[in-house]
């Protein structure tokens, strides 16, 4: 029977590529996994504990417990208190106490509540960057002082014990590499994000035109997963930017990896970025990155691959569009200097086992 319980109220994207690279590692007697198709992120996050409170049998024997923070895992335990004795680890790929709204009246407090709970009941938090624990930590205060009549004293030390920080792990052995060499042909710019308001497309778009406007010749590829309501930056794009736009739009998944390997420099505008698997799956296939110098990228990238205004992206831009030969100087000097191996599944999912099987050592020091 499995010792391992693994939870996942969001099953898809960067939370399935997480599970799926880790279990892998596991035999599958010694896990259970339940999940929830990733749709209705609010409905996930408000009642999934409720929902897994009724499948998980109440015939077990976990020792270990591991689901994603879009589980309020206090709820469960109070539904669930057989599974109280569990080690009970939670993996934050994202943290609601820093997601960006368009007002601050319009944040629904009630995920962050859920997140806050849920690190008081686990055993162990892991944390998907150094940024992501720290803006979620020092983040706490500021989000408990407007609640109204209550103290908690305490609260930012006691999470703050049980966090580390273990990065996502990316399996770059199965995505293609390109052989880097030099070419002629115009500078090609991948944006690989999410089209909401949190990934900032109204920058990138801003950056694009100026950059036609300075008369260079480029291409971009706007990729990343599209939704029913489209930015109204996208709106006409591909008439503003004649014959630059290659691709407008989410790709099958062999066909976006191609388009990775034909790239040259990746780009972000985020406004919300724990981590960024898309950015460094494309530095993988051979893209320059650049990001704004915010968020996790300074722990990510060098400061050369860093920008801090819309202006200083779009210099970095046009100097390398009108001198190729400069662009592969700085390409050529980047990779040279530039390592993916922290983030990689061949040296990160070992840590993540030995996280589940945990209770091997537990139970042994408690024979003692």
């Amino acid at each position: 029977m499995a010792h391992i319980l693994v939870l996942e109220a969001f099953y898809g994207g960067s939370h399935k590529q997480l599970l799926d690279v880790i279990l892998k590692d596991l035999h599958q007697n010694e896990y259970d996994l339940y999940t929830l198709p990733a749709k209705k992120w609010h409905w996930c996050a408000r009642m999934s504990a409720l929902h897994f409170a009724s499948q998980i049998p109440f015939s077990h024997q976990f020792r270990t417990l591991f689901t994603s923070s879009v589980l309020n895992l206090a709820e469960l335990i109070g539904l669930r208190p057989d599974l109280a004795g569990c080690h009970k680890i939670v993996y934050f790929h994202e943290n609601q106490l820093c997601y960006p709204v368009r007002e601050t009246k319009a944040r629904d407090v009630q995920y962050g509540v859920n997140q806050l709970t849920t690190g008081v009941c686990s055993d162990l938090a892991l944390f998907s960057s150094r940024y992501n624990m720290h803006s979620f930590l020092d983040s706490i205060q500021s989000f408990l002082n407007i609640v109204p009549n209550m103290k908690f004293a305490g609260l930012r030390e006691k999470i703050a014990a049980k966090c580390e920080v273990l990065h996502f792990p990316i399996a770059f052995p199965q995505i293609p590499r390109r052989v880097l060499a030099a070419v002629e042909k115009p500078l090609h710019l991948i944006w690989p994000h999410r089209w909401e308001h949190d990934k900032n497309p109204e920058q990138m778009v801003e950056a694009l035109l100026a950059l036609q406007d300075k008369g260079v010749d480029f291409r971009v590829s706007i990729l990343g997963e599209r939704f029913k309501t489209v930015p109204a930056c996208f709106d006409k794009l591909t008439d503003r930017l004649p014959g630059k736009l290659v691709n407008f739009g989410p790709l099958p998944k062999d066909e976006y990896y191609q388009t990775l390997l034909a790239g040259d420099v990746v780009l972000s505008t985020a406004l919300h970025e724990f981590y960024g698997v898309a950015m460094l799956e494309a530095v993988h296939c051979g893209c320059v990155p650049m990001a704004p110098n915010r968020l996790v990228y300074p722990e990510l990238y060098p400061k050369d691959k860093l920008f801090n205004t819309t202006a200083q992206l779009v210099k970095q831009l046009y100097n390398w569009c009108r001198n190729r030969a400069l662009f592969e100087k700085h390409r050529k000097t980047f990779f040279n200097g530039f390592t993916l191996d922290h983030y990689s599944a061949d040296v990160l999912v070992p840590k993540f086992v030995e996280h589940l099987k945990q209770f091997h050592s537990i139970d042994r020091n408690r024979s003692l």
